[in-house]
């Protein structure tokens, strides 16, 4: 994720240094970089990189924005935050690729928060536009607006969410989908091929045109209105994840990365199948470039 994030960056013309302390990973990392520069005619801006294996290394008089993209568990978080503190220039900004950590968390007790922030991306983050800029409750708005900028400029959608809550905007929608459909697949429904099928090729191909209250405009708030009272007294409102769901992580079969999930994902399955993914959300961006921000 912070190899792609680089990428977003770099896009937008920003001086970029990446701290990994994998020598392998840091070794692969300006290739990764330029290539995804290449397709929009930016692989220039992999020559302005700078990856080093350390905080100790960085440049931290010229920085004026960090993007902290490590393991999603709270005590680590909050144990580089308080290093930022201490590290970064006063005037930067700090913030946090947490996916469903608040960001009054991972500052709580710290100096400075109103100029902590979440920031997060989604995977793969050079090619899923949206970026949520996430308010805690000691955030400063005004620099808030200036993080949306700084991300309108290369080239990525930010939305402001105003509060700190688990799971922000976009994956507290996406969960309340998953949990539908992983408890649909648990009571035989319909099979995972078949629930995928209705998301890609039914409303979820609508979302690229139009989010789920957009829709409801064309469609008409009062046929929703409607199918909401008869639908929604027997939609899952589980309060744990699925059994067929944590059977799966107990098992050990975690997806594509663990070779197995759901179905099996042999090398050349997954390599095929990561390509497609990939191609189809190019594709998508094609068809959205008029309406995403142009870079400088």
């Amino acid at each position: 994720m912070g190899a792609d994030v680089a990428i977003v960056f770099a896009r937008g013309g920003a001086r970029v240094t990446v701290v990994e302390p994998d020598a392998a990973k840091a070794a692969r990392l300006p290739a990764h970089v330029r290539d995804g520069l290449a397709p929009i005619g930016r692989d220039a801006g992999a020559d302005t990189l700078v990856v080093v294996r350390s905080l100790d290394e960085v440049d931290w008089d010229g920085a004026g924005l960090v993007v902290e993209c490590i393991v999603e568990q709270l005590a680590p978080k909050q144990t580089l935050f308080a290093e930022l503190v201490e590290r970064a220039p006063r005037e930067a900004l700090l913030t946090s690729n947490s996916s469903g950590l608040p960001i009054s968390r991972i500052a709580d007790g710290l100096a400075t928060r109103e100029r902590m922030f979440g920031l997060h991306f989604f995977m793969p983050a050079h090619l899923v536009p949206l970026v949520e800029v996430v308010l805690g409750p000691d955030s400063d708005v005004a620099r808030a607006g200036m993080l949306m900028t700084t991300m309108r400029r290369c080239g990525s959608v930010p939305v402001l969410v105003r509060k700190d809550l688990p799971g922000f905007l976009a994956n507290r929608l996406q969960h309340a989908l998953a949990r539908e459909a992983f408890s649909m697949l648990e009571d035989g429904i319909a099979s995972a091929e078949d629930i995928d099928a209705a998301v890609r090729f039914g409303f979820g191909f609508r979302f690229l045109a139009a989010g789920p209250i957009l829709q409801r405009e064309h469609a008409g708030l009062d046929i929703h209105c409607a199918a909401a009272a008869t639908i929604y007294p027997s939609l899952c409102n589980d309060g744990e994840p699925a059994k067929v769901l944590r059977a799966q992580v107990e098992a050990g079969r975690i997806g594509m990365k663990a070779g197995a999930g759901f179905t099996d994902w042999p090398a050349e399955r997954r390599d095929a199948e990561r390509a497609r993914y990939q191609r189809l959300l190019r594709e998508g961006l094609d068809l959205l470039r008029d309406e995403l921000p142009p870079l400088p």
